[in-house]
């Protein structure tokens, strides 16, 4: 089993305050979360125009995973309404 990880450093567009974020962020989770994946805010909270969305998946090859964490990357990407600033991706295997 291979377990991956996707940490997504976003920078909001026009959001003036936390419950602005919150309105933007929770949607974004949702459609990440129709590839079968867990997702999450997982930092940033105390500022409301940036966002580190955490991605998390499970799968029988690295592969099948990569393939996974591709397209919530590419998801988040396409938005016009935030900017990635940056991505980091951990697999971890068997021997890990």
């Amino acid at each position: 089993m291979f377990v991956g990880a996707l940490e997504l450093d976003v920078l909001l567009g026009d959001v003036h305050s936390l419950k602005g974020k919150r309105s933007m962020v929770r949607p974004i989770l949702a459609e990440l979360r129709r590839f079968g994946v867990s997702a999450t805010e997982a930092g940033h909270q105390d500022l409301h125009r940036r966002a580190l969305l955490g991605v998390a998946s499970a799968g029988p090859d690295a592969r099948h995973v990569t393939d996974i964490l591709d397209r919530c990357e590419r998801l988040v990407a396409a938005r016009p309404e935030l900017q990635l600033l940056a991505a980091r991706r951990r697999i971890f295997g068997p021997e890990d």
